[in-house]
């Protein structure tokens, strides 16, 4: 007998989504059934419902998932990132991509950028092509994703950020180089500077400095390892003294909280830009210091294969030591997702959680 799922379709920018009912299709070679347990509301999310950012549509939006396998296709034997063989029951986290290695375009260090990437949460709804995004009972995993089993005792509104912010987060810390002993700054606290925020205490930096423009943020950031906060706004001139930062990680995405960072930045420093993912001005930086200083800029989009087994490997091991689980402030059930967009847009908490319960 033919499954049966129900997902949320986004059509067009500010207008409640649709919940449609319907057969899952048969699996195909390689490919394995996921009933989602939790998906949270990501900042691209948000960006796409209020219209800043462009999706095919119609589509389902959510890729800040985790999932229970159901069903794997009869005759494919699937090994996880550590040779696990997948079977019915485990609860996973995957790549937010499924990368074609065999594709001329692919490149190991960056698979994220490979041509034809298959993107779950970003894909249009096709008669053939449904159930690959998070607003959905199910979703179906396809052939070149990268899947990693999870102990059954990480909660899963923890576990279903693993695969976009605290991947991304590993990859910044991965471009920034050496983190032991160094003196960080981090520009935006929401959940990717949060993290990024705890990996480097993890690894032992010598000081953490981070930035924002919301109180409550910043408070929060020291109980993820800060060992100061600057309001952006009401304190602008407590940055620390000119070329006094190793390296400076901007997850905010404003033009003037990046330059301010390279700005601080000594011989040698490097910069990793990762929050501008939407147009806005360009940035004026002063070429001539980057010279004499030997700085390094770098910009990283999603994460690669070993960014996100760190990922999972880091919240394993310290999930319970950072407050994690107050990071999703609200839960809705599935069919509340219209309101849960609502609370998320008006309230801007770090996460809104969706569980499949149906109220």
């Amino acid at each position: 007998m033919a499954k049966q799922g129900t997902f949320l379709v986004f059509d067009k920018p500010n207008s409640p989504l649709q919940s449609v009912s319907g057969e899952i299709p048969a699996l195909e070679s390689g490919e394995l059934l996921v009933k989602i347990d939790y998906t949270t509301l990501c900042g691209s999310d948000l960006h796409t419902y209020c219209g800043l950012r462009q999706e095919a549509c119609p589509t389902i939006l959510g890729h800040e998932i985790v999932g229970t396998v159901v069903d794997i296709h009869v005759g494919s034997i699937l090994p996880d990132a550590t040779g696990q063989t997948l079977k019915i029951g485990d609860r996973i986290t995957w790549t937010v991509f499924a990368s074609d290695p065999n594709t001329a375009s692919y490149h190991a260090d960056t698979p994220q950028k490979n041509d034809n990437l298959y993107k779950y949460g970003h894909r249009q709804i096709t008669d053939r092509d449904t159930f690959h995004g998070g607003l959905a009972t199910h979703i179906i995993l396809r052939p070149y994703t990268y899947i990693h089993i999870l102990p059954k005792e990480l909660p899963a509104p923890i576990a279903a950020t693993i695969n976009c912010a605290i991947a991304t987060s590993a990859g910044a810390i991965r471009l920034a180089g050496t983190i032991q002993g160094k003196r960080v700054l981090i520009s935006g606290m929401g959940l990717l500077g949060l993290v990024c925020t705890a990996m480097c205490k993890e690894m032992g930096a010598a000081a953490i400095i981070v930035t924002d423009i919301d109180s409550k943020r910043l408070t929060l950031a020291e109980e993820f390892g800060a060992t100061a906060t600057i309001h952006s706004r009401t304190s602008p001139d407590a940055l620390p003294s000119s070329q006094d930062i190793d390296c400076f990680i901007d997850m905010s995405g404003a033009p003037d909280a990046m330059e301010a960072g390279v700005a601080q930045l000594g011989i040698n420093g490097v910069a990793v830009f990762v929050g501008a993912v939407f147009k806005q001005r360009k940035l004026q930086i002063d070429a001539e210091q980057i010279i004499r200083r030997i700085l390094t800029i770098k910009g990283l989009h999603n994460y690669n294969y070993e960014d996100f087994s760190v990922a999972v490997d880091f919240i394993i091991s310290n999930w319970q030591k950072y407050p994690f689980l107050r990071l999703v402030e609200k839960e809705f059930a599935l069919d509340q997702v219209n309101e849960a967009f609502e609370y998320a847009i008006a309230q801007k908490p770090v996460r809104v959680g969706i569980h499949m319960d149906i109220k």
